[in-house]
């Protein structure tokens, strides 16, 4: 698999043309790669690619994957920001999550990244579990501002269809996922981390001001990037590809100098969708001016006469000629992009 990585990593190293400033090694667990692995697909990416000194690179890894010596090695490589997969720093919500790590070890896993040198680190957590309360939810919180963690990823539990969680629940053997109960702590953790000093940059991220996520923001920018190995997906703003998903037919096309994919060449009105959806994520908003740069005034007056509603609701402010939504907005954030989509 690994070969097949780097043999991707060689053909695809026309697809972005500007410096690269971020590197993101995720989609699942990459921290149980050896450091040999690691540092051989560094290598071929700087080799390869116009990475810059000061990229951000990031490893996603889980608590209980951690050890002092990966992490100086990782250190070494030239790793310099952890994406760890706290979920949560209670045992109950871990149990039923099926997760792995106690949350002893969640705890223990940011003080052995600060110990080995890190200081740019995000955690997950997730909310609107049936075993979390209001108050429990509140302690996670704090657990994670009292740890110094200066960027936070928060999502609502979603029960994927077909999965062991989904049966679980459609048997009634544990409690179904309450979407109120989500709704109530989204709010609760924007007014908690507003007050913490965190800027809410994303729907689904906060950080302390000049502690964004480089790779998060470029992503909701529209910035291009490039996905390696199976079913990553790839953007250059004009067109949309994905790499097949099985990972036996995978190594075979690149064992032939050929990355199996599937492209997606996007209409004007697509593009300009795409932007819509991205940017309301952010706290910057959808800017006036780009739209009519990109698109036209035509598209500009539909957008802001569909755009009175959800102002007139509450959902949505316009400000210095950025459409940005509010704290109660972000709660319907997708139902409100699609209302102004072209089709």
């Amino acid at each position: 698999m690994m070969a097949a990585i780097e043999k991707e990593a060689l053909l695809q190293s026309s697809y972005l043309q500007d410096p690269i400033e971020t590197v993101y090694f995720g989609g699942g667990t990459p921290s149980i790669l050896s450091i040999e692995d690691l540092q051989k697909l560094l290598t071929v990416l700087r080799n390869e690619y116009q990475i810059v000194p000061t990229a951000e690179i990031t490893i996603e890894t889980n608590p209980d994957d951690f050890q002092e010596e990966k992490l100086i090695a990782w250190k070494q490589l030239g790793i310099n920001r952890l994406s760890i997969g706290i979920q949560s720093f209670f045992d109950a919500d871990l149990q039923w999550m099926n997760r792995a790590h106690s949350s002893q070890q969640a705890e223990q896993c940011i003080k052995m990244a600060k110990e080995a040198g890190f200081d740019n680190i995000t955690i997950d957590l997730i909310y609107g579990t049936p075993t979390l309360s209001d108050e429990a939810w509140k302690e996670n919180v704090d657990k994670a501002i009292s740890l110094g963690i200066d960027h936070i990823s928060c999502y609502a539990l979603t029960v994927e269809p077909k999965t062991g969680l989904d049966k679980m629940i459609q048997q009634k053997k544990i409690e179904a996922v309450d979407p109120d109960k989500q709704a109530r702590h989204f709010s609760l953790l924007m007014q908690w981390l507003s007050d913490a000093g965190f800027e809410h940059y994303e729907i689904s991220n906060f950080s302390k001001p000049g502690k964004r996520s480089k790779h998060n923001s470029n992503y909701w920018n529209g910035v291009d990037y490039l996905g390696l190995g199976p079913s990553a997906h790839s953007f250059n703003g004009k067109s949309r590809q994905w790499n097949i998903a099985n990972n036996a037919l995978y190594i075979q096309s690149l064992a032939k100098d050929q990355v199996p994919f599937e492209i997606e060449t996007l209409t004007p009105m697509q593009q300009l969708n795409e932007y819509i959806m991205t940017s309301l994520r952010t706290m910057e908003g959808l800017s006036l001016d780009k739209v009519i740069v990109n698109w036209s005034e035509n598209e500009l007056a539909q957008i802001l006469q569909i755009a009175q509603k959800p102002i007139t609701q509450g959902y949505m402010i316009l400000k210095e000629n950025h459409l940005i939504l509010t704290n109660e907005g972000r709660l319907m954030a997708d139902g409100i992009a699609s209302d102004l989509f072209f089709v």
